[in-house]
């Protein structure tokens, strides 16, 4: 039977079992064998990772085709006027790809939220706020750069969910099994 871990990866931490002397890995948060993970969270983002040791089921959850949504909380430097809000539900060129409609709606800063190690810049002349984006790709930085093309930049990411799969309580480095 194959098994389906979520982790709650945590900031600076990279999306594999190996990497440089001194960087942070998987390996520092997991401790199960045979599993890799489905998908991929930037070191400079945090939250729901999934890993499976069952390769045609990481390749079914990873790939865009089967239309998984993701769903982030982004901290992004300034207030989003609706412009920019309907700017990001659109189609944004980026550059190297145009990207899909998605979801994106001002919301609070979630209650549940833990402390990020190393903490956020701030600036006190410049309010910070919080999005929730619904997207079913996820092209390299995407949320960072949409956020970024729309004069939001992004300070903060978090995962809370793929599909029906969801952080829902795991704090930074802790997994479960699905």
């Amino acid at each position: 039977m194959s098994r389906i871990l979520l982790l709650n990866k945590p900031f600076g931490v990279l999306s594999q079992f190996t990497g440089e002397p001194g960087q942070r890995t998987l390996a520092d948060c997991v401790s199960e064998k045979g599993v890799y993970a489905a998908g991929r969270l930037d070191a400079d983002s945090e939250g729901l990772l999934l890993l499976t040791d069952d390769g045609a089921l990481q390749h079914r959850l990873a790939d865009p085709r089967h239309k998984q949504a993701k769903v982030y909380l982004a901290q992004v430097e300034g207030m989003p006027e609706e412009q920019a809000l309907a700017r990001l539900c659109g189609r944004l060129d980026l550059g190297d790809f145009v990207t899909q409609p998605c979801r994106a709606e001002q919301v609070g800063e979630p209650d549940w939220l833990w402390p990020r190690d190393p903490p956020i810049r701030e600036r006190k002349s410049i309010p910070t706020s919080w999005l929730r984006i619904e997207l079913r790709e996820g092209k390299n930085r995407q949320v960072r750069r949409m956020t970024a093309k729309v004069g939001l930049p992004t300070l903060r990411l978090i995962r809370v969910s793929i599909g029906d799969y969801r952080l829902n309580g795991l704090l930074p480095g802790q997994w479960r099994l699905a």
